[in-house]
């Protein structure tokens, strides 16, 4: 488990971390309820023998699950990359857990290095209720229409003012963020919204799903979505959708830092790829 380095020298640590967001109060630590980053500390710090600070890409909210969440730590001990995974995992709670473990430069910053997120939004649209995916998607028993989903989204392609998007807590200085890819598609009864962007606003994600949902159920013509997105109105778009649905699926950032690439893994099973 240790490694070869001087210990007292402090070193940071990349980790990748997928995590089943039901049971948490979101990934920032809270008092008196359970969040990932807590969990994670109390692990980190035990394999670490010192407490530790942990940094993610990206904050999830309650509900929210995780395929690629990316963060990194400090820590004087000397542990091998395999060290920290493993021994990390041993004391995690089986919701969350660490898939890759790098040293990286002491410049890295799991949020402000990374370069781009890719959340994506799955949604069971069958007549029947799930039992198995309750938590894990948004249920839409009536029929939706990819197709113009995909066409309505493409507005929101681009540098724009999100605010017609943005939760009233949000607490970003600016609506602007700049959308570098957004897809709707169907996979036998599941329909994906994924979403590539530099960054996020509070709720971004779940209320473009909402108002994309609209549009599929044929309630809002496709040319709404424009309008919505230029009236910087929240009350103007559709509803937030549950929490249940959304996946942090990757984080990019520049070659130089070496990380992994998140791999579909057993998620494309999960979204019936």
């Amino acid at each position: 488990m240790f490694c070869m380095e001087t210990a007292g020298d402090s070193r940071r640590i990349a980790i990748g971390i997928e995590y089943d967001g039901t049971r948490y109060a979101g990934w920032q630590r809270q008092a008196e309820v359970s969040t990932v980053q807590a969990a994670l500390e109390a692990a980190i710090g035990a394999v670490a023998n010192h407490p530790v600070a942990v940094t993610c890409a990206g904050r999830t909210d309650a509900g929210v699950h995780a395929v690629g969440q990316v963060c990194h730590f400090d820590t004087i001990s000397c542990r091998t990359m395999r060290g920290w995974t493993l021994g990390t995992n041993g004391l995690l709670p089986t919701d969350v857990a660490v898939t890759w473990a790098v040293l990286v430069p002491a410049d890295f910053h799991a949020r402000f290095s990374a370069v781009a997120r890719t959340y994506r939004y799955l949604i069971l649209n069958r007549a029947v209720r799930p039992a198995l995916l309750r938590r894990r998607t948004c249920w839409i028993h009536q029929p939706l229409d990819e197709m113009s989903m995909n066409e309505a989204a493409q507005c929101l392609v681009g540098q724009h003012d999100f605010s017609a998007f943005r939760a009233a807590e949000c607490q970003s200085r600016s609506a602007t963020r700049w959308v570098h890819r957004i897809e709707v598609c169907r996979r036998d009864d599941c329909v994906l919204v994924e979403i590539t962007a530099n960054a996020f606003l509070h709720h971004m994600v779940r209320n473009i799903a909402g108002t994309l949902i609209a549009v599929g159920r044929g309630d809002r013509p496709v040319s709404w979505v424009e309008g919505v997105l230029s009236g910087r109105d929240r009350s103007l778009a559709g509803i937030t959708a549950p929490a249940g649905g959304l996946y942090l699926l990757r984080v990019d950032y520049p070659r130089e830092f070496g990380l992994p690439v998140t791999p579909e893994g057993a998620w494309a099973i999960i979204a019936g790829a």
